[in-house]
């Protein structure tokens, strides 16, 4: 068994409730230690509260876990303000662009950055306090920084 960083196994969640009718944490959690990954119910609880995951009824009339009603709106106040409260540089290299935010902010802002779907991202990568931008081939990753640094405005 592997214990996972947070932002992996929520992506591992996500995973999960897109195959699986999922009605109980413990579900998540039996599921994840299939895949051979080791986690506590309190750790998928803290997961179910940060990804804001809901319960909608399924076809069989049981509640089961589902994403939120993505709101491209929503998700772009939430990054606004988390770059407002978070973003200290910036830097472009070729494709990539480097964002340099205050610790423990790096992974939320890599997921509100992927959620908005951007068309000339390919993807980003965040830990702690430093957020990887990869724009797609041919994409501009100056017109990128410059499009985050309009949101701190």
């Amino acid at each position: 068994m592997k214990v996972m960083r947070k932002q992996e196994r929520q992506m591992a969640i996500r995973e999960l409730l897109r195959q699986n009718n999922v009605e109980r944490q413990e579900e998540i959690v039996a599921l994840l230690r299939q895949r051979g990954i080791e986690v506590t119910q309190a750790t998928i609880s803290r997961d179910v509260k940060e990804m804001q995951l809901i319960k909608l009824p399924s076809p069989t009339g049981e509640y089961r876990y589902s994403f939120p009603a993505e709101k491209k709106l929503n998700t772009e106040k939430k990054l606004r303000k988390t770059l407002r409260d978070a973003y200290l540089t910036g830097r472009v290299q070729g494709e990539f662009l480097l964002l340099k935010v205050s610790p423990g902010n790096g992974p939320v802002i890599s997921s509100l950055i992927e959620q908005m779907k951007y068309e000339d991202i390919f993807g980003t990568l965040g830990d702690d306090d430093t957020i990887l931008v990869i724009a797609k081939t041919g994409s501009d990753p100056k017109v990128i920084l410059q499009r985050l640094l309009e949101m701190i405005e």
